[in-house]
């Protein structure tokens, strides 16, 4: 195997040999070169061929590229231009939208303030409407209050309206039922006897019989005589001095005429107690004398200086009587001095009542009267000065019924009030339903109530922080604030039997000093209302003394 791989390898060699030994020959002869020399200058030839084809194909290229380009550079300049023109318009459709956004920002703008001030406007209105509410609501509890639901009395509001009868009807007549015992006018002493004698018809007749018994009847009138005594005394004259002299005359007797006291305790009565106007005292006590009684209206109106005068001793008495009670109900009532407004303290016990005249309230109304140094329980309207005297106070609830009333009616979406009016007149009823024998009210039933009313003054706190008060009509909040504040004097009755539950004693003893003052209308001094209030606490004390009030005075003024 290697022998026959050498000598293919030998064989290979030498063709290669001949080969190279022909070209060398041919290069040495310059066939070879001449013949390479002719095959570089055809292909050189077909190259530059090659090159001016390329050449004119790039010039041709190139002059279409020129073309092209010049072609595009008016393309992309009319585009240009064309593109110059859409943003021109562009430019003045952005610039007209601008102007138009403006000029609807500026519309949009002042729409906004027109908005704006129609907003205001309306809030303004709403806010008015508001307080036109407020004021509705106030003016309307103000037309609405009276002696139901207010202070105000009776009096004042003539036009009230009928008070109902609850009673049951039994379709029985009115009058006196039968088997009931008769209530006949009272029998008096007769002065003279009329004797009417039978008729004929029944004394000749035999179906009339006498039955023994005699049928009285009494006409009843009555008279007015001037009883005038009449004192005389011989005068004397001393005969070196010309003094005149006699002998004295009694107490009383000054003048040529001097009235008794049964003149003068009748002109007073009617004056002072009953109302009457001097003038008309006057005209009364000269119409039932038939004229003999001609008083001046000067007498007339002294009566009540003089009458407090002659009682200042038991004026000091009944003052010191009042500080031993250990209730004491008190009040103000207004008056009329001159024109000026006045005040009158109002003290009262049972069976006894003391009017003081003071030119203010506060304290400088309460020194002087018993209240200024009493140690006890006060009852009262809620004057906050009385909570500086006495050790202990109640409050009158009537008013605070009459108030919750006037919350119920201008606050009806609240529900406190009507639970604490119906919880009051609970407690009220509970309180004087309380058996004589055994009248200590019960601690349990009175923690109840105490509860009760704790548990209603949270409800109104929740509802005043739920719904505040309106700004015109602040009683509701105000009452509960003071029912909260005041808590143990709004309660105190249940605790104490002697304490009232109202200040009624003192608001009776006032409408008596209102009809006094609506008669007089103004008194001309201070001093005359001082007397008034004198001569109005003494005759209050004699009538409660059950005595013959116009004997007493007379004596008094005898």
């Amino acid at each position: 195997m290697v022998i026959g791989s050498n000598f293919e390898y030998i064989t290979n060699l030498q063709y290669k040999v001949k080969s190279l030994t022909r070209q060398v020959q041919s290069f040495e002869s310059g066939q070879k070169y001449l013949l390479m020399r002719s095959e570089f200058t055809s292909r050189l030839a077909a190259r530059g061929r090659e090159i001016n084809k390329l050449k004119a194909e790039l010039a041709r290229a190139h002059s279409e590229t020129v073309t092209m380009r010049e072609n595009w550079w008016q393309v992309f300049e009319d585009i240009c231009n064309e593109h110059k023109k859409e943003l021109e318009k562009k430019d003045r459709m952005i610039k007209n939208l601008e102007t138009q956004l403006l000029l609807v920002q500026q519309q949009l703008d002042a729409a906004k303030d027109k908005l704006r001030d129609k907003n205001i406007e309306l809030y303004q209105a709403k806010t008015e409407i508001e307080d036109l509410k407020g004021v509705i609501l106030q003016l309307k509890a103000q037309i609405n209050r009276d002696y139901e639901n207010s202070s105000i009395p009776s009096s004042q509001k003539p036009n009230h309206k009928k008070i109902t009868n609850n009673r049951e009807k039994t379709g029985r007549k009115p009058g006196g039922q039968e088997g009931h015992d008769g209530h006949p006018r009272k029998k008096h002493t007769p002065t003279e006897y009329i004797h009417i004698p039978a008729p004929n018809k029944y004394i000749d007749s035999d179906d009339y019989k006498p039955t023994g018994k005699i049928v009285r009847k009494q006409v009843i009138n009555i008279s007015v005589t001037v009883n005038v005594v009449e004192y005389d005394t011989p005068e004397f004259r001393n005969v070196r001095t010309g003094q005149r002299v006699h002998a004295d005359f009694p107490e009383g007797v000054v003048n040529d005429v001097n009235y008794g006291g049964s003149v003068k305790a009748a002109a007073f009565l009617l004056n002072n107690r009953y109302g009457v106007s001097i003038d008309k005292v006057q005209e009364f006590l000269s119409d039932i004398t038939d004229g003999e009684l001609q008083i001046s209206k000067g007498m007339i109106n002294g009566l009540c200086k003089e009458f407090s005068a002659r009682t200042k001793e038991d004026q000091k008495k009944a003052f010191s009587d009042m500080l031993l009670s250990p209730v004491i109900n008190a009040d103000f009532t207004n008056a009329r001095v001159n024109g000026k407004s006045a005040q009158v303290a109002i003290c009262c016990v049972p069976g006894t009542t003391l009017y003081f005249a003071r030119e203010h309230k506060g304290h400088k109304g309460i020194s002087g009267t018993p209240v200024e140094c009493y140690h006890g329980i006060l009852v009262h309207d809620h004057d906050i000065v009385f909570y500086s005297y006495g050790d202990n106070h109640q409050e009158c609830l009537i008013h605070v019924l009459r108030y919750l009333k006037d919350s119920m009616e201008n606050e009806p979406n609240r529900q406190w009030n009507q639970r604490m009016r119906g919880l009051l007149q609970e407690m009220i009823h509970y309180r004087k339903g309380l058996p004589d024998e055994n009248p200590e009210p019960d601690p349990d039933k009175v923690q109840e109530f105490e509860n009760r009313y704790i548990e209603i003054l949270e409800l109104a706190k929740k509802e005043y922080d739920y719904e505040p008060p309106n700004d015109y009509y602040k009683d509701g909040y105000n009452l509960y604030k003071r029912l909260d504040g005041y808590r143990d004097s709004h309660l105190l009755f249940l605790h104490d039997i002697r304490v009232p539950t109202n200040n009624n004693l003192c608001e009776r003893k006032g409408r008596v000093f209102k009809r006094k003052q609506r008669q007089v209308m103004a008194f001309r001094s201070f001093d005359s209302l001082v007397y008034l209030c004198n001569s109005m606490s003494m005759v209050d004390l004699l009538s409660a003394k059950k005595d013959n009030l116009f004997r007493s005075i007379a004596a008094i003024l005898n």
